[in-house]
């Protein structure tokens, strides 16, 4: 009875040991991928990463992690051409394979969402555009135009819908002078715009674009996601 107390006693050691030592080398990975994303990821702010599932060890001598999850914040890519910051980006990573030396990683499916918010939207607009919430799911977009060189300030509502796969386009939904010669399309020239979004890993696709009251919110979806850096 005595030896069966002591083997519990030694199985509980053992396994403490080993859970410490599981979590130890979880902590030093999760570190060592918020650094290389921070470096090479374009992120000027916060990386989280998180590495589900238990036991750690056994995952990533299989090189292969049940889930991470991952979220980045102030991250910089482009759209039609200009630099924009995305302000958010959560996303969830399944069945993620490593490579050789662990410096490449493949994800089988992920799913994610991005926000970027209007101070962000105005920074990359053209010069002298504003874009602002507009209540019920549509955005304000503001732009300057000249008549007859005389400067008009006008506002739209507009719709945001994405297109072609990874271009969000914003386009008004009515415009005030329609119906005078020129008016519309000087207008439209201004607070009519869309772009391509570049910089997604490959694999990730835009699946769709909520406005909402902190800017636009896009979910993500994808398979065989790339996370090579």
């Amino acid at each position: 009875m005595r030896a069966l107390r002591i083997l519990l006693v030694l199985l509980v050691v053992v396994g403490g040991l080993f859970v410490a030592a599981d979590r130890a080398a979880l902590y030093f990975a999760e570190s060592e991928a918020e650094d290389r994303v921070s470096i090479s990821g374009g992120v000027s702010g916060r990386t989280e990463i998180s590495i589900k599932g238990f036991p750690f060890l056994t995952q990533l001598a299989a090189s292969e992690l049940d889930r991470v999850d991952v979220t980045l914040t102030d991250m910089n890519t482009e759209a039609a051409g200009r630099a924009i910051r995305v302000s958010e980006v959560r996303a969830r990573l399944h069945d993620v394979k490593l490579g050789s030396g662990y410096s490449t990683a493949t994800a089988a499916r992920a799913t994610g969402t991005a926000v970027v918010s209007y101070e962000d939207l105005t920074a990359a607009a053209e010069d002298g555009v504003t874009v602002a919430y507009g209540g019920d799911g549509k955005v304000k977009v503001t732009g300057t135009v000249e008549v007859l060189g005389r400067p008009i300030t006008r506002s739209v509502v507009s719709t945001v819908t994405r297109v072609d796969g990874d271009t969000i386009k914003v386009r008004a939904d009515k415009v005030p002078g329609e119906g005078i010669p020129g008016i519309e399309q000087l207008v439209r020239a201004r607070t009519d715009f869309e772009g391509q979004v570049d910089g997604l890993p490959k694999g990730l696709e835009l699946q769709e674009v909520q406005v909402t009251g902190n800017g636009l919110e896009i979910a993500l979806n994808g398979s065989d996601v790339s996370l090579t850096g």
